[in-house]
């Protein structure tokens, strides 16, 4: 994989998980790095989100793999302060080659759809689909300006092509953002600029490692984390896989941003142990 050394990547939701692994590939492959998260909590949401001192951790990791990194608090939702990100960026490092709309939130909370509350439905469409679209929005006339070339990754999920019952603002995000990533890619690529997905399995960081998310993994009203991650072994086709590594997708978004996929256009890649490829069945079936 060629080296970022020279580049810039932009990174929202780049506090904590998988956005600080993100950030902390392309800074090993030598790229200066923008950070953002919302550093506050979405009453809707059932667990903590990223805090100040993450971001500001994330930021010591990556410099001291010897690059440059600025931190912005940004909520997704925000446009001015996302466009204030950019600013920033653009104003210390004086490009933006890279963006990875990463920012992403779930509620735990399993409520049918027709149950589900105003406020569950708006805090994920407005973070996981709105906003990978208002950084598109904030991060793409830097690039046009700039010139040929630029790589946009936005992060779906499994759940953006299949279904998943008790989660419907969440399905529904993820599989909007696979039609803005093929819009986008469309719109963008007579300039040059490259729009990709990544498809994510289950990955063990805090948008499922707390009991909130424990219990519904596993099936038990009293799951535990082991039960959480006994339970994802069944979700994968490769051995020994339960919830991966946030360096799986990492990896991906990262190969799908440099030179060595410089072909490569309004794709959706799944980073999922083989999930997508298992046969379907019925976990549920009814014999009246």
């Amino acid at each position: 994989m060629s080296s970022f050394e020279g580049k810039v990547a932009f990174i929202t939701g780049g506090g904590r998980g998988m956005g600080r692994e993100i950030a902390l590939e392309f800074a090993r492959q030598g790229g200066d790095v923008i950070i953002s998260d919302i550093a506050s909590d979405i009453e809707a949401i059932p667990y903590s989100l990223a805090s100040k001192e993450d971001l500001d951790e994330t930021k010591a990791l990556v410099e001291a793999e010897g690059v440059r990194c600025i931190a912005c608090v940004a909520d997704v939702r925000d446009q001015q302060a996302l466009d204030d990100a950019v600013a920033a960026g653009v104003e210390a490092f004086g490009r933006i080659d890279v963006l990875s709309a990463n920012a992403g939130v779930y509620d735990w909370s399993s409520s049918r759809l027709w149950e589900t509350s105003d406020a569950a439905w708006y805090a994920q469409i407005g973070v996981c689909l709105e906003g990978v679209w208002r950084s598109a929005k904030a991060v793409a006339p830097q690039m046009i300006k700039q010139g040929r070339g630029g790589s946009m990754v936005f992060t779906s999920s499994n759940v953006g092509v299949e279904g998943a019952p008790c989660s419907a603002p969440y399905v529904a995000a993820k599989h909007g953002v696979i039609g803005l990533m093929k819009t986008a890619a469309l719109e963008l690529g007579e300039l040059g600029i490259r729009v990709n997905a990544v498809l994510p399995s289950t990955t063990d960081t805090k948008i499922n490692d707390h009991p909130a998310g424990w219990r519904r993994a596993s099936g038990k009203p009293d799951g535990t984390r082991d039960d959480y991650l006994e339970a994802v072994h069944q979700w994968s086709i490769l051995p020994n896989t339960t919830a991966l590594p946030p360096q799986a997708t990492a990896k991906a978004i990262v190969w799908l941003a440099s030179d060595s996929a410089e072909y490569i256009t309004g794709v959706a890649l799944p980073v999922d142990a083989g999930h997508l490829t298992l046969p379907g069945f019925n976990p549920w079936p009814i014999r009246d």
